[in-house]
């Protein structure tokens, strides 16, 4: 089998500590030579601001590509572009378009006056910027404010008629779901690749909101397993090892070619599970950095 290409998806520190596990995650995964890494998006000011930092630094100081997540939110569609731009300028060619979740303090998605209403209008914007590599969002459960399964797949497809390359899924933790939405896709003749998004579960609770938010389905097993494990951390390090390294093998086994790992920034349990499917560093690019 050959070897699958991953890719790894960060999210920006919210101070100077969290920065510096970041970056010790980044130089501990950079050796495996993943297809692409990407950077989270938030719609805050300094949230914002340190994605941008991010992304530059990972450009600047490794050997990495690096994507840059994009959202609609409080944003009207010049400041978005400007965004863009000055990615552009600092040498991103990739970036994950997403419409973005709504702000806390609101039941639903609103566009600001003058912003972009849906994904599908941000990736036509970013074509018309440069000629970005543009990557998208899937929902092999479908999206959870989607009127149906048949509307999310058509919301898919405008996207990627709009100009995306790509599709990364939502996290799923049942691979039935994600095999069954990759052939609806193949029926609707969509032929742009569809990666799935894999979350290993480092912390129970937290995924459990994640899935609340996204409609993913946390199968009744895996709570049984990690309400065992709440107060023993090397267990639930190990289980969560072997639980995300059997997802994996089995999706490839389907013939999956390419996995986009949540890494959370934990650099030592993404290095684990990629070990156990066979991603191993290159030892050019192993420079001892471990997290």
């Amino acid at each position: 089998m050959n070897r699958p290409l991953v890719s790894f998806e960060f999210f920006p520190p919210k101070s100077d500590e969290m920065a510096a596990k970041l970056w010790q995650c980044v130089k501990r995964l950079e050796p495996l030579a993943p297809a692409f890494v990407s950077v989270t998006y938030g719609a805050g000011g300094s949230t914002r601001e340190r994605t941008h930092e991010t992304v530059r630094r990972i450009v600047q100081e490794t050997t990495l590509a690096c994507a840059a997540h994009l959202t609609c939110v409080a944003a009207t569609r010049e400041e978005v572009d400007n965004v863009a731009r000055d990615y552009w300028h600092s040498g991103i060619r990739h970036i994950v378009a997403l419409r973005g979740d709504p702000p806390e303090d609101t039941d639903r998605y609103r566009p600001v006056q003058g912003g972009y209403e849906h994904a599908s209008d941000l990736v036509s914007g970013l074509t018309q910027v440069g000629a970005f590599e543009i990557s998208v969002a899937a929902y092999p459960e479908v999206h959870p404010e989607a009127e149906s399964a048949e509307s999310d797949l058509e919301n898919l497809k405008r996207k990627l008629d709009a100009g995306a390359v790509r599709a990364i899924s939502q996290f799923f933790f049942d691979n039935a779901y994600f095999l069954r939405f990759r052939d609806r896709v193949a029926a609707a003749g969509i032929e742009v690749p569809i990666v799935p998004g894999i979350m290993p579960v480092t912390n129970f609770a937290r995924i459990t909101t994640f899935a609340g938010a996204c409609g993913a389905t946390i199968p009744d097993s895996l709570s049984a397993v990690f309400e065992k494990l709440e107060d023993d951390p090397d267990s639930r390090r190990s289980v969560a090892t072997e639980l995300a390294a059997a997802q994996c093998e089995e999706l490839l086994a389907a013939g999956v070619d390419g996995l986009h790992f949540y890494t959370l920034n934990r650099g030592d349990l993404t290095t684990a599970i990629c070990a156990r499917i066979g991603i191993v560093p290159d030892q050019k690019l192993d420079r001892g950095i471990s997290a």
